[in-house]
C-alpha cells in the first residue's frame, strides 16, 4: 500500500481542533458536552473530535433559522440581487480554498485527493456560481381570470416565496459537493438552514461553514449541526421546520417521509439506485469499455448511480468483460493522499464488511467472480473493484444496491429484452446506453425508468442539470432549474379593481 504523502499544515491544524456548533452565528459547544471522533477510512487513525449535537442545540438552531427567515429584515426580504452576491462569493470562496478541501475531503473519506480537487471542489464551486444567478429570476407571471372577460375589472398574479427553514441531512459518499448541491439552492432562494452532515464525514462541511461566513452570510441564516442519526431524526419531527432535503438510503427516506408527516413539511429525497449500462452490439467499445467500469468504479462505488448491473449485448460480451475486468486489475488503489492512487479505500469496517459480503454471497449462489473480490491488507479499509458473471435477476448482487466497486455483467440479446429486466428494479436513478444508433439510443433512454439517462457517457453531471429518481430513488430534483421548486412555494394574487 503506497504511503500517503506529508499533510498540509493549515488541514492538520484544522483536523487537531476540537469541532463545535454553528448557531446563530456563533460556534458553540453542545449543551450536553457530548463529542465523536472521526477517522480516516485509509488508516483508521483518529482524524477530529467533533460535537454531538443534542435536542436542545437543534431547538436552538430551529430557532436561530426561524429568526432569521420571519425577521422582517431578515434573508427573505433582501433582495435578489445582494443574495446573489454572496452566494456567488462562496463559490469563488470555495475555489480559492480548494486545494485544503480536497485534502480534507481526502483524509476525512479516503477518496483519492486529486479527484476531490479537480471534480468534487470545481463542481461545489461551479453550482454555487450557476445557483446565484437564480436568485434575481426568481418570478411569477400574471394570469387572465376568464371570470372577468372584459380587461381592467380583476388583477391577478403570483409571487415564487421561499419555503422557509429547511433541515439538509447529506451522505458521506461526496460529503462537500453534496452540502453544496443543498446549500446553494436553500440559499439562492432565500430560505435559511440548517445542514446536518454525515457523522462520518463532516470535517469539509465545517470548514464550508467558516467561508459561508466569510462570504458575509448573516447569522442564522446557515447553521451547521454535527452529530449522529438522533441529531437527523430531531431535526426531521421539528414542528418549526418547514422542510427536509435528504440524500442517503431508500429504507432512511421513508423514515423520513413518516416523521414529516407532523407538520406535513415539503420533503425532497435522492435516495439509492441499482443503475444499469446496457452496451449494444455497435458500441464504440474503446469509449464503452472504460464508461462501462468507471460507471460502477467511480468513488469506489459508494455512488448512488453506480450502475452495478453490465447489460452487455451477446456478441461482444466476451470482449467487453474482458475488458472492464482489465480496467478493475488495473486501477492504482492506495491511500487518498498519495498522488498516484486512483482509488482509496471504502468509509468504515461497517461498508467494508457490507461489501465483503454481498461478494461472498454472489459467490454462494453460484455466480462467476471474473476478478477482484477480497480485501487489500490489513489496515485500512480497502477493497479489490470486483466483476461477476453467470448472475440472475434472483441474486442479491443484482438486486440490491451494493454501494461498492461490484458489478455483475449480464448477456442480452435483444432491445426489448434488456430494457425489461434494466427496469426489473424498485430503484430508477440513473443508467446508462452505450450505441452508435442514434434511433436505438433514444429509444432506449425513453423506455429506461430513471431520474438519468447518459448516452455514450457515464456520470456526467452539471449544475445546470436536474439529477434526481423514479420509483423508490426519490421524490424531487437537485441542480438545473428545476430544484428550484424545492425551495420555493406560489402564492396566487387576486384582486378585483
Amino acid at each position: 500500500m503506497p504511503v500517503a504523502t506529508p499533510v498540509d499544515g493549515t488541514v492538520q491544524d484544522f483536523t487537531k481542533r476540537t469541532h463545535r456548533l454553528l448557531i446563530d452565528g456563533a460556534w458553540v459547544e453542545p449543551a450536553e458536552g457530548g463529542t465523536f471522533v472521526t477517522r480516516n477510512p485509509a488508516t483508521e487513525e483518529e482524524l477530529s473530535s467533533v460535537a454531538l449535537a443534542g435536542s436542545g442545540d437543534v431547538d436552538r438552531a430551529v430557532a436561530a433559522a426561524r429568526r432569521a427567515f420571519d425577521d422582517d429584515h431578515g434573508w427573505r426580504t433582501i433582495s435578489g440581487a445582494e443574495r446573489s452576491k454572496i452566494v456567488w462569493r462562496i463559490g469563488e470562496l470555495i475555489e480559492q480554498h480548494a486545494d485544503e478541501l480536497a485534502l480534507l475531503e481526502s483524509l476525512d473519506n479516503g477518496k483519492p485527493v486529486d479527484l476531490a480537487r479537480t471534480i468534487d471542489m470545481v463542481f461545489a464551486g461551479d453550482l454555487f456560481r450557476y445557483m446565484a444567478g437564480w436568485s434575481t429570476k426568481l418570478e411569477g407571471d400574471t394570469i387572465a381570470l376568464s371570470s372577468f372577460p372584459r380587461p381592467g375589472q380583476a388583477h391577478a398574479y403570483t409571487v415564487r416565496e421561499p419555503v422557509g427553514v429547511v433541515a439538509q441531512i447529506i451522505p458521506w459518499n461526496f460529503p462537500l459537493l453534496m452540502a453544496s448541491w443543498k446549500v446553494a439552492p436553500a440559499l439562492a432562494c432565500g430560505c435559511t438552514v440548517i445542514l446536518k452532515p454525515a457523522e462520518q464525514t463532516p470535517l469539509t462541511a465545517l470548514r464550508m461553514a467558516e467561508l459561508i461566513q466569510e462570504a458575509g452570510v448573516p447569522d442564522g441564516v446557515f447553521n451547521i449541526l454535527t452529530g449522529e442519526g438522533e441529531t437527523g431524526a430531531a431535526l426531521v419531527a421539528h414542528p418549526l421546520v418547514d422542510k427536509v432535503a435528504f440524500t442517503g438510503s431508500t429504507e432512511v427516506g421513508k423514515s423520513i417521509v413518516r416523521a414529516a408527516a407532523g407538520n406535513l413539511k415539503r420533503v425532497t429525497l435522492e435516495l439509492g439506485g441499482k443503475s444499469a449500462s446496457v452496451v449494444y452490439d455497435d458500441a464504440d467499445l474503446e469509449t464503452a469499455i472504460p464508461n462501462a467500469a468507471n460507471a460502477v468504479f467511480a468513488n469506489i462505488g459508494e455512488c448512488c448511480t453506480a450502475a452495478s448491473r453490465l447489460y452487455i449485448q451477446r456478441s461482444i460480451y466476451d470482449e467487453v468483460v474482458a475488458g472492464v475486468s482489465e480496467v478493475a486489475r488495473t486501477i492504482k488503489i492506495g491511500v487518498g493522499t498519495d498522488p498516484e492512487s486512483e482509488m482509496g479505500p471504502l468509509i468504515s469496517s461497517e461498508q467494508l464488511e457490507r461489501v465483503s459480503g454481498f461478494i461472498e454471497a454472489g459467490r454462494s449462489d453460484g455466480a462467476e467472480l471474473v476478478t477482484g473480490g477480497s480485501r487489500i491488507g490489513d489496515t485500512g479499509y480497502f477493497i479489490e473493484p470486483t466483476v461477476f458473471t453467470k448472475t440472475s435477476p434472483e441474486m442479491s448482487i443484482e438486486r440490491e444496491e451494493i454501494f461498492g466497486p461490484v458489478v455483475s455483467a449480464i448477456p442480452f440479446d435483444s432491445f426489448e429484452e434488456v430494457v425489461e429486466r434494466a427496469n426489473d428494479t424498485h430503484y430508477g436513478l440513473a443508467a446508462g446506453v452505450f450505441t452508435h444508433d442514434l434511433k436505438r439510443a433514444h429509444q432506449t433512454a425513453s423506455l429506461l425508468r430513471a431520474g438519468t439517462v447518459w448516452i455514450n457517457t457515464y456520470n456526467h453531471n452539471d449544475p445546470a442539470l436536474p439529477f434526481g429518481g423514479y420509483k423508490q430513488s426519490g421524490w424531487g430534483r437537485e441542480m438545473g432549474h428545476e430544484v428550484l421548486d424545492a425551495y420555493l412555494q406560489t402564492k396566487a394574487v387576486c384582486a378585483v379593481l
